[in-house]
């Protein structure tokens, strides 16, 4: 890593909105640790070195203890200007009929690897007295996610994690965002099992760029939350905020629910 230029960490980095959140990145004059699980990454990180900018790969899965420790490790002796916790995935289907150990990796990643990693990164950016911590969480954060339940419940963490950590960290020099996309053109759905009997799988999803510029905006700003991507997903984001519970969990019930897919729909997949 140089000297003269801006370092950030982007986890699940190798597609979607986390690739682009580096690009984004790189395109503003950073150099880039970028991580993921699959073996894209590299792949990733050598179209990013095209920006200029110097990139390190670290390929570790941060649902395993020994994961998280590699990429620590290989974070030792940098100092990170911005980090974003970026790396997450999602399950489909009734909690009654899912594996738990799919349940179970949902929490390892979106809420476990959160809270470890984001211990070590905060504790060094208020020490220093400077840096931007970031946390991808979803609209999906604030409804009830019917036939999708402990996905949602994870971003309810995160989301609920990032705004408590923005309110003890605000007077040291050191900013939390939550960024919030809605349905995105990714690897998600395809990963969760939601890609092609779900309405939500099959529907026309935002574009991974637009977030992640956007993402990128709220983060250098230092805004504590902000939904990302089309105007329908931040109409989305401010129904959240009004409509009961009960409501949002029927309306995610008609999304999300096993044989609701659209035949001859965009099938394009979201990962966040």
């Amino acid at each position: 890593m140089t000297d003269t230029r801006p370092l950030a960490l982007i986890t699940g980095a190798s597609s979607g909105i986390g690739y682009e959140l580096a690009r984004q990145f790189a395109l503003h004059g950073y150099d880039l640790v970028v991580n993921a699980e699959d073996e894209r990454l590299e792949s990733a990180a050598q179209n990013l070195r095209e920006t200029g900018a110097e990139v390190r790969a670290v390929r570790a899965d941060l649902r395993a203890a020994e994961g998280r420790f590699r990429l620590l490790d290989a974070l030792d002796g940098l100092t990170l200007d911005a980090a974003v916790l970026n790396a997450g995935v999602g399950r489909g289907g009734a909690f009654v009929d899912t594996d738990l150990a799919d349940d179970q990796e949902v929490i390892d990643l979106n809420v476990t690897a959160t809270v470890r990693l984001a211990k070590t990164l905060l504790r060094a950016m208020v020490t220093r007295g400077a840096g931007r911590l970031a946390f991808t969480s979803s609209v999906a954060s604030t409804m009830p996610g019917s036939f999708q339940p402990v996905y949602n419940a994870s971003k309810a963490f995160v989301q609920s994690f990032a705004e408590a950590l923005a309110e003890e960290v605000k007077d040291t020099g050191v900013t939390v965002t939550a960024f919030m996309p809605g349905p995105t053109d990714t690897d998600f759905f395809r990963r969760a099992g939601m890609a092609d009997d779900t309405r939500m799988g099959t529907m026309k999803k935002d574009d991974p760029a637009q977030v992640a510029e956007q993402a990128y905006e709220a983060i250098v700003k230092g805004e504590t939350k902000a939904v990302t991507g089309s105007l329908k997903t931040k109409a989305q984001g401010l129904a959240g905020k009004v409509l009961p519970d009960a409501v949002k969990a029927a309306a995610h019930r008609r999304l999300a629910e096993p044989g609701t897919g659209e035949p001859g729909a965009d099938a394009s997949e979201q990962r966040d």
